[in-house]
């Protein structure tokens, strides 16, 4: 059995219409995990206070974009991590 349900990879900046829609479709025992212009939301944690699940960030895009985590709500990861992720997730969306 998978740990995740549903994988979401959102690629869409915080200000796309696509990455409310990817939010709200989010359930309990889902993972969110940013990538490309969608680590742009780790700059504003305020708009993903309603995910109660796992928010992964993609490390490369992250230093891309001159970004660090420093907050406990997203956990950075590697390309190698993020295949593992898939492989752990009952099905992936990406939005």
């Amino acid at each position: 059995m998978a740990s995740i349900h549903t994988l979401h990879i959102l690629n869409k900046s915080p200000d796309h219409p696509r990455f409310q829609r990817c939010l709200t479709a989010l359930g309990p025992e889902d993972a969110l995990m940013l990538i490309e212009n969608g680590v742009l939301a780790t700059t504003t944690a305020g708009r993903l206070a309603t995910v109660s699940g796992q928010i992964y960030a993609l490390s490369p895009d992250l230093e891309a974009r001159g970004l660090q985590v420093d907050d406990s709500t997203f956990v950075p990861v590697d390309y190698e991590g993020m295949v593992r992720l898939t492989t752990e997730a009952g099905q992936v969306i990406s939005w």
